[in-house]
């Protein structure tokens, strides 16, 4: 099942026959205009990068307004569906943060990953198709 986007974030994930019309690096560049300290990759169906902890509020509340509330919170224990659903990608911990948007032939996640810094985070953007 498909899942809802607020009206003004249409565009992003625009439902055509359940597709994406959107690449992640086109989400990245049209909708999240904040810091970004290091990146080290940006496809359309890939990104990597570093952000600075002191936007860590914007960023989250960016990622909500595109793909919903994280389906596991920082501080939340991550249940065996988000371990095998990040496996592949470097996993997801109890102080990480996960969203996650279903289509008919993939599932977009992101992960915000903190650095034990306390002043990084790492952001992960895969396109995981079906």
């Amino acid at each position: 099942m498909l899942s809802t986007v607020p009206e003004e974030w249409t565009p992003v994930f625009k439902k055509k026959r359940g597709e994406m019309v959107m690449t992640l690096k086109e989400i990245l560049q049209q909708h999240i205009k904040l810091d970004i300290e290091e990146e080290r990759c940006i496809s359309d169906d890939y990104v990597w990068l570093v952000f600075p902890n002191k936007e860590i509020d914007e960023w989250n509340k960016a990622f909500n307004n595109i793909f919903g509330p994280a389906v596991k919170a920082a501080g939340v224990a991550p249940n065996e569906k988000d371990l095998s659903l990040t496996k592949n990608y470097g996993g997801i911990r109890r102080n990480q943060t996960l969203f996650k948007k279903e289509f008919d032939e993939a599932t977009v996640i992101a992960m915000f990953w903190p650095w034990q810094d306390n002043i990084r985070t790492t952001l992960k953007m895969v396109l995981v198709k079906k």
